[in-house]
């Protein structure tokens, strides 16, 4: 028995309307997801889809193609709704990961069905889900969710693969010509990094088999050509446009660097995933590591060697990579929810036999059980925290998962793993949930920059007035004001209001206010105040109390 269409009808429907709640009311998430909203504004506003630009700075990150994809979907939505102004909007910049992410949680049931039978897809698409880390990156306009979802296709096109080398049957062309289609496209979004879980599944499962059949069912004479002619004119023409820049700064600084040392205060040594895992993959993890006696007496077994061909490879070469941020491991969070929920549903539950293995595992659970805790409370607690009181709906979360979560320590404790699993899933999805609905907009201490920019918006002189700012230098606020945030230096922010002092504003944080003050003065010019913010820059953790001035006439 298989998934039938309606099985997919129904989980696609259930993860859009999970992934909906917050896509509206998030603000830009700084740093990263803001640049690569203005980067593509900006590529839709010169309509230069080559060179990626930053203001007037090159972003030689990663290759276009997550751009494009935003670009396009603004596109459509702007076709739809005849609206121009959804160009400075967050949520059509977000629409690639909300169809990605969709996407993806029919591909991980898709692959479950495929190698354990449809509950055991079923629940490996629940696990997806409800798994914070995936819930986070499908509500940003980032790169990962994308990537995730190209790295599945690879992995299930993969997979047709292994199965009829096993069967000795020769795979149809079109699978062949679709991976290496899926490869190419990786390689727009990423770079060489899509190699690692691509071609690291696939060698760790010749090195485990011991035969090159696997690769030769994929046809490499030839199929290198098709992923090569869908990279390779962009990168001609991107290394001609930057003189050679690009690669010296996507392969020389931003790959290259990552793996020799720590980017961006995100050094951390190996280990970081594992200890990372517990909340970043919530509520699988304890299952996952339960399951860790029954997947090693069936390793070799054909289903759980490729799953664990996939995780193990791509885990163990971030760990080593000296930069680490959490989202790189994700890719492999669907081989895992796949192995867990074949766990639970497929195998009888090995007995732990040493006295150490249960009191591990209890504490472990101990610990797992106090995040899902703080998962559940985290909506009043970071009210509290943040805006110094309480909402009446703030409650809600904690008050829907709780009973589960004590349910949940029940069913462990009487062994009964797979009664626990559920409803844990029901607590996370009730924690995600209150997060994105009951947190979010209450939030405004944290929200400077949408604060601004609406002040910004009603205030400024002129049409094309700018904003100077030589305090607050988040990519959000250049985003949500279209990118008229200059960011400059304190004096010279003063300098270029008394050069435009009919239309330009200054934001001048309390600490610089009166070093400004005083070179404006020096410009023969007084400050006029506009406007005024107080909140916290998550960015950096800096209480900021911000001043929009103008030049007095």
């Amino acid at each position: 028995m298989t998934l039938s269409s309606r099985h997919y009808i129904v989980l696609g429907l259930l993860a859009f309307l999970l992934a909906l709640p917050g896509r509206l009311s998030l603000p830009p998430l700084d740093r990263d997801e803001p640049r690569y909203m203005q980067a593509t504004a900006q590529m839709l506003a010169t309509g230069n889809f080559l060179d990626i630009r930053f203001q007037d700075q090159p972003r030689y990150h990663q290759p276009a193609g997550i751009y494009w994809l935003e670009a396009g979907a603004v596109k459509i939505t702007e076709f739809i709704t005849h609206d121009t102004t959804l160009r400075h909007h967050t949520w059509p910049y977000r629409l690639p990961s909300l169809v990605a992410s969709i996407l993806s949680t029919l591909l991980t049931a898709w692959i479950g069905a495929r190698l354990f039978g449809p509950k055991t897809g079923l629940l490996a698409a629940g696990f997806l889900l409800v798994t914070p880390l995936f819930a986070a990156e499908s509500r940003m306009a980032t790169i990962d969710s994308v990537l995730l979802l190209d790295i599945l296709c690879l992995q299930a096109l993969l997979l047709r693969h292994f199965e009829d080398a096993r069967a000795h049957i020769k795979t149809p062309c079109g699978y062949s010509i679709l991976y290496w289609c899926a490869l190419g496209m990786g390689l727009m979004l990423k770079g060489p990094i899509v190699l690692i879980p691509s071609f690291g599944t696939l060698l760790a499962l010749c090195l485990a088999t011991r035969t090159l059949t696997l690769w030769r069912h994929l046809r490499p004479a030839w199929g290198w050509i098709i992923s090569a002619l869908i990279v390779l004119p962009w990168c001609i023409s991107i290394a001609f446009v930057s003189h050679g820049e690009f690669f010296r700064r996507a392969v020389g600084h931003n790959l290259l660097g990552k793996i020799t040392s720590g980017q961006e205060a995100h050094g951390f040594p190996p280990g970081y995933y594992l200890l990372l895992v517990s909340l970043a993959c919530w509520p699988c993890a304890l299952y996952a590591l339960r399951a860790l006696p029954t997947l090693w007496q069936k390793r070799k077994e054909p289903e759980l060697l490729f799953l664990l061909c996939w995780i193990i490879p791509h885990w163990l070469f971030f760990e080593c990579l000296a930069t680490k941020l959490p989202h790189y491991v994700l890719p492999t969070y669907p081989a895992i929810a796949i192995l867990t929920a074949a766990s639970l549903l497929n195998w009888p539950c090995t007995p732990l036999r040493t006295l150490w293995a249960k009191i591990g595992v209890g504490i472990y659970a101990t610990l797992w059980l106090s995040i899902g805790l703080l998962l559940s409370a985290a909506v009043p607690l970071l009210l509290y925290a943040m805006e110094g009181h309480f909402f009446t709906d703030s409650f809600i979360p904690l008050y829907g998962s709780l009973p589960l979560l004590i349910a949940t320590g029940w069913f462990i404790y009487q062994q009964k793993w797979r009664e626990g699993a559920f409803c844990s899933l029901g607590a996370a999805l009730l924690s995600e949930m209150g997060l994105f609905l009951c947190l979010i907009p209450h939030l405004t201490s944290i929200q400077l920059s949408p604060r601004i920019a609406h002040s910004f918006e009603q205030l400024r002189p002129c049409q094309e007035s700018p904003l100077l700012s030589p305090s607050y230098k988040e990519p959000s606020l250049i985003f949500l004001t279209g990118g008229a945030t200059r960011i400059l230096p304190t004096i010279a922010a003063a300098q270029a209001l008394h050069e435009d002092a009919h239309c330009a504003l200054a934001l001048i944080d309390q600490r610089d206010e009166a070093e400004f003050l005083h070179a404006l003065k020096q410009q023969g010019e007084s400050a006029i105040l506009y406007d005024q913010f107080e909140g916290l820059n998550y960015s950096n953790g800096r209480k900021m109390h911000l001043r929009l001035y103008a030049a007095h006439e």
